[in-house]
């Protein structure tokens, strides 16, 4: 039997005719979805935030399966949004999310003040017209005949089935994303300047896209990655309320790391850069693609998460995988300081400690099963096995 998939278009804003109900205001595409459907008949369909589309075949009854693919890991889910929690029942504090639900795997995961907080009025925050982002969540996970994440057993196989029991639903892996092998080259100015270094030697820092520090907390990251006297690498945005780099440096700061220090402000080949022979330590935001691009490569883990998933995602690398330090926060506001990021590089560079030892250790290994071979073949054959079992 052929499996097909139809994708379905997330809702844009748009000017909606006024015979549209209040509930069908936030779904305009709806009749297009419903039709492509009504034509196509695909085996499954596959959503991320559409949290109505179960609803929609089910209403269809034409025998579509809905496939809610997370974006996020099974750890954060189950952490985070487990109906253990009963989030529809009472309302969630801080003090209540600070703690794993009471039957999540044995873990190591916690969150600190801050970041309790910061997370509660994520999921009660609008997220899409007329619905909270707990809402749209728990929706897409109640109502759908499967759940699917970009992971394997090897890395989550605790949380995948504590996230199947809770939910009762099936869980489906398609595996972890592993990065192909770079074709192109660094571009000569950065491979220049990386060349003038001795192996694994430069600290290269990268925030991602969205992450956008404040200029406090800018400036304490970098006078942190001068104090470690090692070369460094910085491609970040410039911090809130600042419009350039250069205006949110700190004072001296240029004059001081001249020649081993660079702050950029725009878009770098990281998976290059994280290949080069002289990098040695990788300071990460802990979004899910720059850590499989860094698992991918020798070079030593600093975390420090910002928002979101990426918390979860540095206590798994940190205490679950020990695959690398994270930089030490103040509980209650989620400060760090320029001597907590310079020891945690310190801690992951300092090749006769324990710590980077061990790091070094679980790394190599988590690096090999990476790139063994037949890894992604192994994983999609599983998947579309899990799928075929779906519409038996």
């Amino acid at each position: 039997m052929s499996t097909a998939f139809l994708l379905a278009p997330k809702p844009q804003p748009t000017f909606l005719p006024l015979a549209l109900s209040p509930r069908d205001r936030h779904r305009p595409h709806t009749p297009c979805i419903e039709q492509a459907l009504c034509e196509l008949r695909p085996n499954f369909v596959f959503f991320d935030f559409t949290h109505w589309l179960p609803e929609l075949l089910h209403k269809l009854d034409i025998g579509i399966k809905s496939v809610h693919y997370c974006t996020i890991s099974p750890a954060t889910v189950g952490f985070l949004i487990s109906p253990e929690r009963k989030l529809f029942e009472k309302s969630l504090t801080e003090a209540d999310l600070m703690e794993p639900p009471p039957s999540f795997p044995a873990s190591s995961i916690k969150l600190q003040t801050h970041e309790a907080r910061a997370l509660v009025g994520a999921t009660l925050m609008e997220y899409g017209r007329g619905v909270t982002f707990l809402e749209r969540q728990m929706g897409s996970f109640s109502n759908c005949d499967a759940i699917a994440f970009k992971t394997c057993r090897e890395m989550e196989g605790p949380y995948c089935d504590y996230v199947e029991t809770q939910f009762g639903k099936p869980v489906i892996l398609a595996g972890p994303v592993v990065p192909e092998s770079p074709t192109t080259e660094l571009d000569e100015k950065w491979a220049k300047w990386f060349d003038g270094f001795e192996a694994k030697t430069v600290i290269y820092c990268a925030f991602g896209s969205e992450c956008i520090l404040n200029k406090a907390q800018f400036q304490e990251l970098l006078l942190g990655f001068e104090l470690t006297g090692l070369p460094f690498f910085t491609a970040l945005k410039p911090p809130m309320g600042v419009e350039s780099i250069e205006a949110a440096l700190p004072e001296g700061f240029e004059e001081r790391v001249q020649g081993r220090g660079i702050v950029h402000g725009g878009w770098v080949q990281q998976p290059l850069i994280l290949k080069h022979p002289s990098v040695g330590c990788f300071v990460t935001h802990c979004g899910s693609g720059s850590l499989s691009e860094a698992l991918m490569n020798e070079c030593r883990l600093v975390l420090l998460p910002n928002v979101g998933d990426q918390i979860i995602n540095a206590r798994m690398m940190s205490r679950d995988l020990k695959v690398g330090v994270e930089v030490e926060k103040r509980d209650e506001d989620g400060v760090f300081t320029m001597e907590g990021v310079c020891k945690a590089v310190k801690t992951v560079m300092d090749d006769e400690s324990e710590v980077a030892k061990e790091v070094r250790t679980n790394h190599a290994k988590w690096r090999e099963f990476f790139t063994g071979k037949g890894l992604e073949n192994s994983c999609l054959d599983s998947f579309e096995q899990k799928l075929h079992q779906l519409l038996q």
